[in-house]
């Protein structure tokens, strides 16, 4: 389009403006972009192209090639792939007889570009716009209409050796962009049918119970417990044993110590994901990506060693224990729970830089002894306790 046809464009848009807004009563068009949508600048289309090209740069030094497909896919290749969240596809008025619906992610597409041709082997990236019927909160970030970047190793292949080079990526795209401190979130979906499972969650609610947890991000546990019992039907013991689990955070150790869970250690689909899990942090240090500064976490405690117990009713014990170490100068602490679960006590060690664990159970009492383990390196000691302990 020449200089002159944009100026005549512009003309005529302004004078239909004048002509709509001049009477009283009638509606008033304003020149506006559709909700949930904005326009872009040239310096912020610059910062865009500038960090497109820091992430093309890295998808291409790890072998990637690109795909490009349409914006919009036939209606029934999209419904029934979200979900909940199928209700904010964009529809499309029929076209000739085809049902049409605006991407709603580029995954789906994806899926359907490698049936149609048949592939089964392929590393790609796609970085295109998606869009969805939402409510906009623009003022968040949230849009109808936004950018996603995919990338994916499609094939079959062994275990994690994909799925680490994937988080490879993204730590090195996240260093580029110099976005300052980030913490890469892991999951497998085995690991969670499984606490689903162990919980008592129905099987006919995984996959809504499993969207209202995904909140956890962006909702406190309060609000997300408050959704899965009030609008999907719940029970609240149930919710609660589901809190316990999800509040958990960790890298290769919490994969260990729930691999240990008394609960979890006997679902096979959980233990599956969770051996899995660890590979993939193996992987992961090989590839250097894991925090290797988290061992010198700032303590703003010094206690040297908290006393837990690995089975319920054992309160005065462990009471009685604490007080024997501070009589002896011992930094200790107890956490102020009857009947507190060992992982949870585990937990906090890891979380407080605790650097010991007492721990105290029914055969150590009968046998006179404290088992001491080394939080870190998790070795193991017995100690012979007072005949009172």
């Amino acid at each position: 389009m020449t200089l002159s046809q944009i100026d005549e464009e512009v003309a005529k848009l302004l004078q239909l403006k004048a002509q709509l807004g001049g009477d009283e009563g009638k509606h008033v068009f304003v020149l506006k972009t559709a909700k949930g949508t904005r326009d872009y600048n040239p310096k912020q289309m610059a910062i865009r192209e500038k960090v497109f090209n820091i992430i093309i740069s890295c998808f291409k030094r790890h072998g990637a090639e690109t795909i490009d497909t349409p914006v919009f896919e036939l209606k029934e290749t999209l419904t029934g792939k979200y979900g909940e969240d199928s209700k904010l596809i964009y529809d499309l008025k029929d076209q000739g007889g085809e049902l049409l619906s605006l991407r709603y992610d580029l995954t789906v597409p994806f899926a359907r570009y490698l049936a149609m041709n048949k592939i089964t082997n392929i590393k790609r990236y796609h970085i295109a716009k998606v869009y969805r019927r939402d409510n906009p909160a623009m003022t968040r970030g949230r849009y109808r209409e936004f950018y996603q970047c995919d990338f994916d190793i499609a094939g079959q292949y062994d275990a994690m050796i994909p799925d680490a080079e994937c988080l490879k990526i993204v730590y090195e795209i996240l260093n580029e962009l110099d976005l300052g401190d980030f913490h890469i979130k892991v999951n497998d979906r085995r690991i969670l049918d499984g606490m689903f499972a162990v919980c008592g969650v129905p099987d006919e609610k995984f996959r809504t119970i499993c969207s209202t947890v995904d909140k956890l991000d962006k909702m406190a546990w309060e609000d997300v417990k408050k959704e899965m019992v009030n609008e999907k039907g719940l029970s609240e013991d149930v919710a609660d044993r589901i809190g316990e689990y999800v509040s958990m955070q960790g890298g290769q150790d919490l994969a260990e110590r729930l691999l240990q869970d008394p609960k979890l250690s006997q679902n096979k689909q959980a233990c599956a994901g969770l051996t899995d899990m660890k590979l993939l942090f193996s992987y992961l240090e090989l590839f250097q990506v894991t925090d290797k500064t988290s061992s010198e976490k700032v303590r703003t405690t010094e206690t040297q060693v908290l006393v837990a117990s690995a089975q319920k009713n054992l309160l005065e014990e462990r009471l009685k224990l604490t007080s024997e170490l501070w009589n002896a100068g011992v930094k200790a602490e107890v956490l102020y729970k009857k009947n507190p679960k060992l992982l949870s006590q585990l937990q906090h060690c890891e979380e407080t830089g605790i650097p010991l664990v007492a721990i105290l159970g029914e055969q150590e009492l009968k046998d006179g002894v404290v088992k001491l383990r080394n939080v870190a390196s998790r070795e193991e000691v017995r100690l012979i306790s007072d005949q009172n302990h």
